[in-house]
């Protein structure tokens, strides 16, 4: 089973643990990638003003640029501890038992506009870059596309896919039966059912969570299906999307 989620525009600061190796990354192939672009983010950071126009911050957010530039020699921590956020702050993964964080090292991974595919337990350290910044010589969606959807696809097995669509779309998943793109929705008057924004992020979070807690073994779309009624989540078939050969409807 691969669980996908979205990263977070905020990052919490520090760490304790040695300053950034890519080799120690999940999908060490990544490495070459990974590197040409984190040099690049570091080169820009060395320009203030031109990172902040680039990375679209404001002047509350000088101190993300100074991360950038500290890339290579700041602290690091867990990546499901250093995203903070709705998503991440409902996913709450440094309360989780020893059992559940192993069991997301093997199984959840963070889609990183810097870093591509991270493992939930893989140590990085903050930094700011979205999926429609600017580093000049980069074009993150043509940079990172066929990488992200060659490594995906190579998984035999289930794939949960929690991120949004922007991040989808800089590495879309595999069309196939065990392949999955859910969507957090609300069900209004007649039963209609309409796609959330903010609590789509904390429906997320508290799913991913669960499956952390209870670790269930899946090996098909019927396994989540069936996990999921007997955990009381409302997860049903959607809406065709394209990305595979459904879309999950997870009403929150």
């Amino acid at each position: 089973m691969l669980i996908l989620l979205p990263p977070s525009e905020t990052k919490r600061a520090g760490g304790d643990g040695t300053p950034l190796d890519l080799s120690s990354l999940a999908f060490a192939d990544l490495e070459p990638l990974r590197a040409r672009l984190a040099h690049g983010l570091v080169e820009l950071s060395s320009d203030e003003a031109e990172a902040m126009r680039a990375l679209k911050l404001g002047p509350r957010l000088a101190s993300e640029v100074e991360h950038n530039r500290m890339l290579w020699s700041s602290a690091t921590m867990p990546a499901l501890d250093r995203f903070t956020g709705v998503l991440f702050d409902a996913l709450d993964a440094p309360t989780l038992d020893p059992e559940a964080r192993a069991f997301a090292a093997d199984t959840v991974f963070v889609h990183s506009a810097l870093f591509g595919l991270v493992g939930g337990m893989d140590p990085i350290p903050a930094y700011r870059l979205s999926h429609d910044s600017r580093v000049p010589g980069f074009a993150l969606k043509r940079f990172w596309r066929d990488a992200i959807s060659e490594r995906i696809a190579a998984h035999d097995g289930l794939i949960i896919d929690l991120r949004s669509e922007a991040y989808a779309e800089l590495g879309p998943a595999p069309v196939h039966e065990a392949s999955v793109f859910v969507r957090v929705v609300a069900v209004g008057e007649g039963g209609r059912r309409r796609a959330l924004n903010h609590f789509n992020k904390h429906a997320k979070g508290h799913f991913t969570r669960r499956v952390l807690e209870t670790r269930p073994v899946l090996g098909s779309v019927e396994d989540l299906l069936s996990w999921a009624a007997a955990e009381g989540f409302e997860l049903s078939v959607g809406a065709a999307g394209g990305r595979g050969p459904a879309e999950l409807d997870l009403v929150a």
